[in-house]
């Protein structure tokens, strides 16, 4: 069973992707923005992270970089689910040392896939 963070400002997409993942098997935590999900990253080291883009106070591309930079975090690969569906984003948040991206809505199919893919490879 790994653990999974899930960083989100919406309510409803937290629970979505919280089902999703019980579903699986796995341990949820949740951080309703970036800046508590890289303290929540940081103190609890989750074997994957779902960050969301568009949040208050840091964001999900800010987040990711801090996490991916940080050498005691760097190792967690990061999935960024956003609704920023433009190639640029995506090779923005690739940059940021994001291992996957997938944008909303998602389909369940393709977020399971990328989970198990890079639960996986970890």
């Amino acid at each position: 069973m790994a653990r999974i963070l899930i960083v989100d400002d919406s309510p409803s997409q937290l629970m979505g992707m919280k089902r999703i993942i019980e579903k699986l098997g796995h341990d949820p935590l949740t951080a309703e923005d970036g800046a508590a999900g890289v303290e929540l990253a940081r103190r609890e080291l989750p074997d994957l992270i779902l960050m969301d883009v568009v949040m208050p106070n840091l964001n999900g591309f800010q987040a990711t970089r801090q996490i991916s930079k940080d050498p005691s975090t760097a190792h967690i690969p990061i999935v960024l689910v956003t609704t920023k569906d433009q190639e640029t984003d995506k090779v923005w948040g690739m940059r940021q040392g994001a291992k996957g991206y997938i944008t909303k809505p998602f389909n369940e199919q393709a977020l399971v896939k990328v989970i198990n893919e890079l639960l996986a490879a970890h």
